[in-house]
């Protein structure tokens, strides 16, 4: 089998550009200038700027991996938060909720494994929920284990699903 370019001669080529007009010749000269330029603009920087962007975010998380190791002994020399004795789960979210001002957003809950409790609320301010998720694991150590957050149609509000884990 024969490749069609395989008998590419500059002689052919300047045969070619003899045989047709002024104006294709300037079409093609310009082409032939666009064409390296269009390469490296439209792919060639693209491409370069995407793989430095890729090379600073790893950088980026390897700094932070070896900062976590650094302060991993630490975190788990560190105290525990204090647990509140003999309360359950559903006491401690129930009460820490209505300090929240977050009780009215409570939609239901229900039992969600041992030591894990299933929350809905609706119509839930959004900075509230997230600073009451916050003091729950930082006082309680009562932790987040899923969230499903959806805008309720009101601009601040959410409607939330969660798994909250104790322990």
């Amino acid at each position: 089998m024969k490749l069609p370019f395989a008998n590419f001669s500059l002689d052919a080529l300047e045969l070619r550009l003899a045989q047709i007009s002024e104006r294709e010749r300037r079409i093609v000269a310009i082409g032939a200038l666009l064409a390296p330029l269009l390469l490296v603009v439209g792919v060639l920087l693209p491409l370069d700027h995407s793989v430095a962007q890729t090379h600073a975010r790893l950088l980026k998380k390897r700094t932070d991996l070896e900062w976590m190791q650094g302060v991993a002994g630490e975190l788990r020399a560190a105290p525990q938060p204090p647990g509140t004795a003999g309360e359950s789960l559903l006491v401690i979210v129930d009460r820490s909720a209505r300090e929240s001002g977050l009780a009215g957003a409570l939609a239901g809950s229900e039992p969600a494994g041992p030591q894990a409790l299933s929350l809905r609320l609706q119509k839930a301010p959004f900075d509230a929920l997230i600073i009451w998720l916050g003091r729950l694991a930082q006082q309680n150590g009562i932790r987040v284990d899923s969230a499903t957050i959806d805008n309720a149609g009101v601009p601040g509000q959410v409607n939330a699903a969660l798994v909250l884990h104790a322990g």
